[in-house]
Order: structure tokens, then sequence, then C-alpha cells
């Protein structure tokens, strides 16, 4: 007789498991503790064997019988139901080991011992926030490049053209390793080229114009503020690093009795030193016992466990008047690059070295961060002497020469 809900609903445990029989091979096992497990008992190969079904009450009698009579079907069709539950448990698993995140996770850890810890952060936060919420869990081989496309267009949408253009890159990288793994068979991303806007180049604003550079200098020096963002505006045009590097400077790093800054650059994770000027290690002499005890020559405002803002610098040149336009915290290093070649008549693979730029000598060797070192120093103390002569005449261009 065919079970019916109340029948089931009403059925109590024993002592020991005992089943509940539908029709055509379904029935119901109750165990000891309550639990009841739907189960088909069919013949296969002339041999006997059960299927599960799932468990009541999640799995209802009437979805019991749809799912006993789609394996039933299999059987017509000479198709053992365990065995085709196998394959397919295995092809889910087989795309789940090849999902597009799963793959950019795999190409992460195998090229992140490379990279600096910032340019891990912005690559696995563009991923994590653009990309693997619209195809992270898509077959990696699956993926069309209309489907790709979407997905950096909708970064373009908010006005990212830039960062959507770098994501498609990323894109490729990992498709490229899905390539080479042999989870796909094409890198998507190259059928893309052209599918997005280009990107207008803009380099970071600055004057390279001598009586302007006095002019911005000039106001910098007369800065009011806190003393510590004074001395990071007086020290910037002085060493002219990039300005996540001079805001994370540490006085570790920093040896005064010498006159030279060592550290790593962020961008390319390649040591270098920043010979130390006269001016810049007075200085820095000043801040010592302002903030000589911590970690950062210039901590932030709210801690001194932290480093200045990245927006504390370019908020002060702002605050004093010093158009956007003519001049950023970034500016000073093609203010550096211009002058000390075009007016100070310096080499420029010294100012390349200075500059931590990858430079390769005619030997084909590439940047060395003591190349070069006592011309560098020489360099230096020649920019912040013809710096102090800017501020003090505006009308001077060149130096004095002896």
């Amino acid at each position: 007789m065919p079970l019916t809900d109340t029948a089931i609903r009403n059925t109590k445990p024993d002592q020991k498991p005992f089943r509940l029989f539908d029709e055509r091979g379904l029935y119901l096992e109750v165990s000891p503790p309550g639990g009841k497990g739907w189960r088909l008992k069919y013949r296969y190969d002339g041999k006997e064997k059960r299927l599960s079904l799932g468990v009541y009450p999640e799995v209802t009698l009437k979805d019991a019988r749809d799912r006993r009579d789609a394996a039933r079907k299999l059987l017509a069709d000479g198709i053992d139901p365990s065995e085709n539950r196998k394959a397919q448990k295995l092809a889910y698993a087989h795309r789940a080991a090849s999902s597009f995140e799963l793959v950019a996770r795999e190409w992460f850890a195998t090229h992140s011992a490379t990279w600096v810890p910032d340019h891990h952060n912005r690559i696995v936060r563009r991923f994590e926030h653009d990309i693997f919420p619209w195809i992270g869990g898509r077959p990696i081989a699956e993926i069309t490049a209309p489907e790709l496309l979407n997905v950096v267009r909708r970064i373009e949408s908010r006005g990212a053209l830039e960062t959507a253009h770098r994501a498609l890159i990323n894109c490729g990288q990992v498709f490229r390793y899905a390539v080479a793994t042999g989870r796909a068979d094409h890198d998507r991303s190259r059928d893309l080229r052209g599918a997005l806007p280009p990107v207008k180049s803009e380099h970071f604003a600055a004057t390279t114009n001598p009586k302007q550079v006095a002019q911005i200098l000039r106001a910098m020096d007369g800065y009011e503020g806190t003393p510590t963002l004074r001395g990071a505006l007086r020290l910037a045009p002085l060493v002219f690093v990039r300005p996540s590097e001079l805001r994370k400077a540490e006085w570790a790093d920093i040896d005064l009795d010498a006159a030279e800054w060592r550290y790593t650059v962020t961008k390319t994770n390649t040591p270098h030193i920043v010979p130390l000027s006269q001016q810049a290690v007075e200085i820095l002499r000043e801040l010592h016992p302002l903030t000589g005890r911590g970690r950062y020559v210039f901590p932030g405002a709210r801690s001194n466990q932290r480093p200045m803002s990245d927006n504390a610098i370019l908020a002060a040149m702002r605050c004093m008047g010093i158009d956007k336009a003519k001049m950023t915290g970034h500016g000073f290093r093609a203010v550096a690059r211009t002058l000390l070649d075009e007016v100070l008549g310096v080499r420029p693979d010294y100012i390349e070295h200075q500059l931590a730029h990858a430079v390769r000598d005619p030997n084909g060797r590439a940047y060395n961060r003591t190349a070069h070192l006592p011309e560098r120093k020489k360099m230096m103390q020649q920019w912040a002497d013809y710096l102090d002569k800017l501020k003090a005449d505006a009308g001077v261009v060149l130096p004095e020469q002896s």
C-alpha cells in the first residue's frame, strides 16, 4: 500500500532501524534516533543496488517519488543512477576546481612572492570587488569575451576607465595561467583589444618654470601648520622620492651622520639610497626630537603608530593656494628630473638612478643602488643649493659658475 504524508508524520522510531515501503522500489528508512531517509532499491546488471534520495521532511513524499521516477528513467536508458550521480559529482568538482576565482587565487599564490604588499593588496582587492562577484564562480573555460567585457564595463561605467583597463590586463594574466595549467584553451582578454576606450595619458601636475618653482618653495617654507607636516613639505623637493615613500619614511632607515636614507622602493621592491644634502639633514635633525622616539619620521595626526595620511601634503599645498594644475606631491620628481638636466646640466643617468628608475649601463647591468653614489651625493647637494638660490631670488635660474 502506498505511503501517505500522514502515515510518515505519525511514524515513531524504534530501537532498531525499519523501513516503510512505497511503490516501485521507493522506501523510507527510519533510524532509532528518528531520522527518516529516502532510498530506492533497484537492480542493475543483475545486481541489487540502493540509491539515497534525500531526507524527510526536506524531501517530501512527492519529491521522493519524482526523484525515483527520474532514476528509473535512467535505468530504462541503460544508465546506472548511482554511477550517474558519481559522474555528476566529479563534473561539479572539476567545474569548481576550474572556476575563475580558484584559478585567479592560484595565480596570486604563484606570483605574489615577487609583489610588494601594496601591489598585492591592490590586485586582490580589484578582483574581490570588481571581478569575482560577477564571474568568480564560473568555469574559466566557459567564460566568453562578451561576458568579460560586461564585467570591465561595470568598472568603466563608474568613471574608473584606467582601473577597467588594469582589471582587463589582470584577467588576461589569469586566463593565460589557466591555459598553461590546462583549464582553458584561450585567453578571452585578447578578443577585447580595442573594446574599451583608450586612457588619456596624464602626467602628474608639475611646473618646471624656475620662477614658479621658487614661488611654490617659498610658500611651503612659510607653511604654519604642524611642525611634522611643515618638515615633510620642506623635505619633499630636496629628496624628490615618491609621496608614499616620503610619508612612510622610518627613522631606522636614516643615518644622519652618514647623510643617507636607505629603504626599499615600494613600486619595484628594490633597495635604494637617497643621499641627504646638508639642508635635508638639518630638517631631519629638527624633527628628531619631535618624532624620533617613534617608528615614522612623519607619523599620522591621530596615531604615531601609523604614517602620515597620503593626502596630508596635497591638502596642505591646496591650503597654501598652490594650484593642483601646477604642482602635486609627485610633481617634485618631474621638477628635479627636468631642472637637474636642463638647467644644472647633470648627467641623465645620475638623475635616473636617483629617481630609482631601472637604468641599464652600457654592459647591460640593471639598476644598482650604489651606482654613481659619490656623483649622486654631489648632485643632491648641488640641487639643494640651487633650490635655496631659487627661493632667495626668483630671478635666479643657473647657479653661479666658478
